[in-house]
Formats: C-alpha cells, sequence, structure tokens
C-alpha cells in the first residue's frame, strides 16, 4: 500500500519541474491528484505523463476565477486531505532596475496567488489535512538581484507560522518546503553565469533534482510527518545552512 493511498491531493504548478515531479510520485503512491497549469498543451501532456489518477484543470493562480473552476472540479472527490500549493516564478533584476510590473507579477503570483489557493481550499480540506508550501532557499541567504522573489517567498514562511495556529483545531499542519537550486525549466531560463554563481555556493556542489524535492514533499504530505507542523523544511544541498 502506498504512502498516500486513497487520499485525494491538489498540485498548482503541476505541469514542470518539482509540480509534475511531485504529482507522478504521488499518483504512484495511491493519491488521486488534481494539477493545474496554465497552458493546455503542458497540461494535457503532463496528464498523458502521470497515466492514471489525474485530473488535469486549466488555469492560472492569480485568477480567482480560476482558483474556483479548480475547486469545483475537486468537489466530485468530496475533500482534500493534501494541498501543494507550488506555483512561483522569480527572476534575476537588481535593485535599480526593477519596474512596477516585475514586482506585480512575482508578489501576485508568489504571494497572492498562494494565499487565496490555501483560502479556497478551507472548506474542501479534510481534518488533519496536509498543507504544502513551496519557498525557498532565497528567502534565508542574501542572493545578487533576487531580491523581490526572496521577500516573496518570505512571506510564505511568515503565513505558515499563522496558519499553523489558525488552523490547529483542525489539526491541519502546514509546513514550507524550501528548495534550493533545482533543474527546472524556469531555472533553466535564467543567464549561465548568474545559475553557476549560485550553484558555487551550494555546499554538494550541485543543483538540485526535482525527484528529490517531490520525495520531500512525499514525506511532509504523508503520515510520515505526523508530528510536523509550523517548519521550513529546507531541501537545498546546504546553501542555506552554511
Amino acid at each position: 500500500m502506498g504512502k498516500l493511498e486513497g487520499k485525494v491531493a491538489v498540485i498548482t504548478g503541476g505541469t514542470q519541474g518539482i509540480g509534475l515531479a511531485t504529482a507522478k510520485l504521488f499518483a504512484s503512491e495511491g493519491a488521486y491528484v488534481f494539477i493545474t497549469g496554465r497552458r493546455r498543451k503542458e497540461l494535457e501532456e503532463a496528464v498523458a505523463s502521470i497515466g492514471g489518477n489525474v485530473t488535469g484543470v486549466q488555469g492560472d493562480v492569480t485568477n480567482l476565477a480560476d482558483l474556483d473552476r479548480l475547486y469545483e472540479s475537486v468537489k466530485a472527490k468530496g475533500r482534500i486531505d493534501v494541498l501543494f500549493a507550488n506555483v512561483g516564478l522569480g527572476g534575476f533584476v537588481p535593485l535599480g532596475s526593477i519596474t512596477e510590473e516585475y514586482y506585480d507579477k512575482t508578489f501576485d503570483t508568489n504571494v497572492k496567488g498562494l494565499l487565496f489557493t490555501v483560502q479556497k481550499a478551507l472548506p474542501f480540506l479534510n481534518d488533519g489535512a496536509s498543507i504544502i508550501l513551496t519557498g525557498s532557499a532565497a528567502a534565508a541567504k542574501g542572493t545578487l538581484s533576487f531580491g523581490v522573489y526572496a521577500a516573496s517567498k518570505a512571506a510564505i514562511r511568515s503565513f505558515v507560522r499563522t496558519w499553523t495556529e489558525e488552523l490547529k483545531d483542525r489539526r491541519i499542519r502546514s509546513n514550507v518546503l524550501s528548495p534550493g537550486p533545482v533543474v527546472t525549466p524556469q531555472v533553466a531560463l535564467q543567464p549561465p553565469e548568474a545559475i553557476a554563481r549560485i550553484v558555487s555556493t551550494v555546499p554538494m556542489g550541485r543543483m538540485g533534482e526535482p525527484d528529490e524535492i517531490a520525495k520531500v514533499a512525499l514525506f511532509l504530505a504523508s503520515d510520515d510527518s505526523s508530528f510536523v507542523t509550523g517548519i521550513e523544511l529546507f531541501a537545498d544541498g546546504g546553501r542555506a545552512q552554511v
């Protein structure tokens, strides 16, 4: 029997990288998985790659109507046992070059989108459910030109501290999963010199793989972490630890 046998999981940003790797792992461990993505083609490809026990719902987490459609789809299953609010974006923009458009896009996705993903899920979350939020080691470590992204991820850590208290009567656990640099399509868009600079600060001397982060998400989703709540769990090759 899998670690998530019979569970219902929702993963936003499940079409690539960490989200897709986690969706595949959750499904293999017995969960029925709902994934979201903004682009229809990539969403359909992700659903096909996961195989069975999956529904893809097209939408943008910054659009509250799209979130309502997501949870309307989930309603057929009657509950959510695991919510992995994983969507996020960012880029290297130094102080002095930050635009209002870049700031708004980053905070709308990483903070507003995540907040309403969780808030709108509340009526569907099972008592004893697990909420996992994707943070970043960048929020705990100064990184050149990464200030807006890092600040948006720091807000996520603050949310979890509050939600752990607010949801304790329902035994809902909230935790932050904070990766270091990981080999994902979004990271591949960054300048090679920026990536090389970050990797040079990782004690393990390499970037992580999406599958490695997915295994940590599985820990937080499953009963293996039944006494774990309110934490930030780093899977960062030691980058934010030394």
